[in-house]
């Protein structure tokens, strides 16, 4: 028992030495600003034009806009008033639509976007519409996120090109801002539009006026967001937890099993929090409820790796206290974990590839837990069936006293 007891202390002393040792050589990568090719583009770039004269109230009662092109002879206007950004945006047009989407990554899937168009009568028809995924059934009008306020998107032409004015309300100032810019020549059909003929992504900074194009490397951080935090919060810590419960008779590998893969889910865990981070500082993406849950569920397995080093002995008198306190936290994160990444995926409009994988994986965890928690409970039922066994004297022993008194 004392050679097992201190195996423990050096296991513990080893794994924190390497967790510290990670934390502290783990070096995060920050997306620079490339001033070179992202300078900011001076006001004369901009087309001369007096857009007052066919926009309707009140954006003809604008008087001054920060105007900015983004994408060949597109050109992006706006200006701030308290908390109202006032956008208006120019394209080349002749017939079909245009549209300026915002995204919280640069991908299409999960963005919302304001399209205008004029329809073959001649009417000028501007519609938000919620890009759910990439096939045209998932393109879903009259929805979105974006913070429109009570005034009325505009849309009017002027020559050969097409404005798309529209006001957003947000207490949050915009920074830099993912952009889709997309068009096609065949007009919406009882507003489902068609696949668009060319697009392309940008980031904006509304605080700058500064452009540059998305970053491949932008698009991985997100994926690599997405696929760690499964890994770790989905299977590694989903796994060391039913070690933990159904193989204790494994002893003493259960433990070291348990401990090992519960330091791997933890370092998984702590990645995808430190590259959410990355990606919320990179795009300023604004999730706040993933963003909570994911922080509090970094907090409670904080907490259990504390618990590790602070378990105290088994004669030890706070020991079942250390136990449910262990095992409810230990419960508690992976709940708050499963959820965050549906809520992730919910966020980031994951494909249904996503969808099915993380679907498929639940499904296996709950599938061997539901087995082995079966599994176990008949063993016990089978443990307490059976007939209690009493020690007999053996024949031929003195049962009762023999120095009887004599009468």
């Amino acid at each position: 028992m004392a050679k097992l007891r201190s195996w423990t202390q050096i296991w513990r002393s080893i794994v924190g030495m390497c967790i510290l040792n990670s934390v502290l050589n783990f070096k995060i990568v920050t997306l620079a600003d490339d001033t070179g090719s992202n300078s900011i583009v001076s006001e004369g770039d901009c087309k001369n034009t007096n857009y007052q004269i066919f926009l309707p109230p009140p954006y003809q009662n604008i008087s001054s806009t920060i105007c900015k092109p983004v994408w060949h002879s597109y050109e992006l206007r706006y200006t701030k008033t308290g908390d109202t950004t006032t956008i208006i945006l120019s394209a080349p047009y002749t017939v079909g639509w245009v549209g300026i989407g915002f995204s919280r990554d640069g991908m299409m899937a999960g963005s919302s976007a304001m399209v205008g168009w004029v329809n073959k009568h001649g009417h000028a028809k501007v519609k938000q519409f919620y890009l759910r995924g990439r096939r045209q059934s998932e393109v879903i009008v009259d929805k979105g996120e974006l913070p429109l306020n009570n005034i009325p998107a505009a849309v009017a032409t002027n020559g050969a090109e097409i404005y798309v004015a529209f006001q957003l309300q947000a207490t949050t100032p915009f920074g830099k801002q993912p952009i889709l810019l997309a068009f096609s020549t065949k007009r919406p059909l009882n507003h489902h539009l068609s696949k668009h003929e060319d697009k392309t992504a940008v980031i904006f900074d509304f605080s700058s006026g500064s452009t540059g194009p998305v970053s491949n490397w932008l698009i991985q951080i997100r994926k690599s967001h997405g696929i760690v935090g499964v890994l770790g919060w989905g299977l590694i810590l989903p796994v060391g937890a039913i070690i933990a419960r159904y193989f204790r008779h494994k002893d003493p590998l259960w433990f070291y099993l348990h401990s090992v893969i519960q330091f791997v889910g933890f370092a998984f865990g702590l990645a995808t929090v430190l590259l959410g981070l990355q990606l919320y500082r990179s795009v300023h993406v604004h999730i706040p409820a993933h963003r909570g849950i994911g922080i509090f569920v970094l907090v409670l397995s904080i907490l259990q790796i504390l618990a590790f080093f602070l378990r105290p002995d088994k004669d030890s008198k706070f020991r079942n206290i250390w136990n449910l306190y262990h095992s409810w936290f230990g419960r508690m994160a992976l709940f708050f974990a499963a959820l965050n990444i549906v809520l992730g995926m919910r966020a980031a409009g994951a494909g249904n590839g996503w969808k099915i994988s993380y679907g498929f994986l639940v499904s296996i965890v709950l599938v061997a837990v539901i087995v082995l928690e079966v599994m176990a409970y008949l063993k016990r039922s089978q443990k307490r069936s059976l007939p209690h066994t009493f020690q007999m004297d053996p024949v031929g022993e003195a049962t009762f006293p023999t120095n009887l008194a004599k009468g």
